[in-house]
């Protein structure tokens, strides 16, 4: 299986073109001539993940956050990013890399958050101009809940230690807008939408004075995408029966709570 192969099926799942002009989606390190054996799918690339794709004998590890943002000034140790690089091309290792592209898919990052709340009639948040995808999701919970009995939801799905909120106020909790990461940005299209909850990854504090009465709930960067890994998975596994795919097993959550 060439890489050339798997990242036309990648691309199939998140076009480039529906990443945002800042992202670096795409092939990240290797050749597209590479013969693939075995994938490591992950949500951050760190030197740890290389190491486990190496020990696993994976030669091709898929993220969802880019290793890399802006051009490296140098190949050596002075940041993790160069490290990794280094890293991956040693053990014959490359990576690829569906940030925004996958985020703003249908069927993607947000689609899989809205599929585990149990969201119904779905449509974009803020939808693109052409009308090919769009950024964050709006739905209907198949029943009302109160509010304080869905934020206690939200955390059992996600498995969250600390579900960040404004104060319940014993509202009733139907349309629910979300935007996996950091989405804050979409706040404005939340209020607009009439959502009665916003959830997101990451909120600004101000945002809490700034909220138009929109209870939001903030399970942080990492839990809201979590599941990213297993769609990633499942992509492949499908696409290619015969390639083996393995999800990582380590927790790449940088921020811990005590």
């Amino acid at each position: 299986m060439k890489l050339r192969e798997i990242i036309t099926s990648l691309e199939e799942l998140a076009p480039l073109r529906l990443q945002d002009e800042w992202d670096n989606s795409g092939l990240q390190v290797g050749f597209p001539d590479t013969e693939i054996r075995r994938v490591l799918v992950c949500l951050d690339i760190t030197e740890a993940i290389v190491d486990e794709a190496v020990a696993k004998g994976c030669n091709l590890i898929v993220s969802h956050h880019p290793l890399l943002f802006k051009a490296l000034r140098q190949v050596s140790d002075a940041t993790y990013q160069q490290r990794c690089v280094v890293r991956a091309l040693s053990a014959g290792v490359s990576i690829y890399s569906a940030h925004t592209s996958l985020d703003n898919a249908p069927g993607g990052v947000n689609h899989k958050m809205a599929e585990r709340i149990g969201l119904q009639n779905l449509r974009w948040l803020s939808p693109r101009e052409d009308g090919d995808g769009g950024a964050g999701l709006v739905g209907e919970l198949p029943q009302p809940e109160l509010d304080a009995d869905f934020l206690a939801r939200l955390k059992q799905l996600f498995g969250v230690q600390c579900l960040r909120h404004s104060a319940p106020d014993g509202r009733t909790v139907r349309r629910v807008a979300l935007c996996g990461g950091a989405g804050a940005f979409l706040l404005r299209d939340a209020i607009h939408a009439g959502a009665d909850c916003f959830l997101s990854g990451e909120f600004h504090y101000h945002d809490y004075f700034e909220n138009g009465g929109v209870l939001l709930a903030e399970l942080g960067h990492y839990q809201s995408e979590q599941f990213t890994q297993d769609l990633l998975q499942a992509h492949l596994s499908a696409k290619f029966p015969g390639l083996e795919v393995v999800k990582t097993a380590l927790d790449t959550n940088p921020i811990q709570y005590d």
